[in-house]
């Protein structure tokens, strides 16, 4: 599938504010994909289908959690994590996208994981700072961005944490799990 047939189709899935998103995040992508030697058609595709579900209603997502065999425990956490692994399954299910590691960057995009490959953080950096994105500190996650993605993950995670944290809003177990585990490989390099 090329890039143009897969943007049309997110394009159908999206109003038009979420596409322009997803179109920022796949150029953000693509840049830290060649920075970083990662396979660039994979960030690419990762990248464009990140939100495919996004625009789903919450009963739909809810049911496909329940019935799917996805983490049940998504459901005691903020509805705007489902969206990552209800789009995995549903980029495989109604597109045909099989990639294990496309899926799986999908799937973490919004709550990272401990095991994270460099298609994953990729995929999670590129959403943070797309350039549509305008938030206090975006500038300093974007010059991370391309000096060290690791730098640049924790400062993510960092303010994600710290976000829900003043929102008085649980953080789901693997945000928390992220972070512990890239400071490990920070302090093992």
């Amino acid at each position: 599938m090329n890039r143009e047939e897969a943007l049309s189709i997110v394009k159908q899935q999206m109003h038009e504010k979420r596409y322009i998103h997803t179109v920022g995040v796949m150029e953000t992508a693509i840049e830290l994909a060649r920075l970083y030697g990662v396979d660039e058609k994979k960030a690419e595709t990762a990248a464009i289908f990140h939100d495919y579900a996004k625009c789903r209603a919450i009963p739909e997502m809810e049911e496909i959690i329940k019935r799917e065999a996805l983490p049940k425990d998504l459901l005691h956490y903020n509805k705007e994590l489902w969206h990552a692994p209800v789009g995995a399954y549903l980029v495989e299910k109604e597109v045909g996208i099989t990639d294990p590691e496309i899926l799986q960057a999908i799937t973490y995009h919004t709550s990272g994981h401990e095991k994270m490959t460099m298609l994953d953080k990729v995929i999670y950096v590129a959403d943070y700072i797309e350039p549509g994105r305008k938030f206090p500190g975006v500038e300093e996650a974007r010059k991370l961005a391309y000096k060290d993605i690791n730098q640049a993950l924790l400062f993510a995670l960092k303010r994600t944490i710290q976000f829900l944290m003043e929102k008085d809003q649980t953080i789901y177990p693997l945000t928390f799990q992220t972070y512990n585990a890239v400071i490990k490989e920070e302090i093992n390099k």
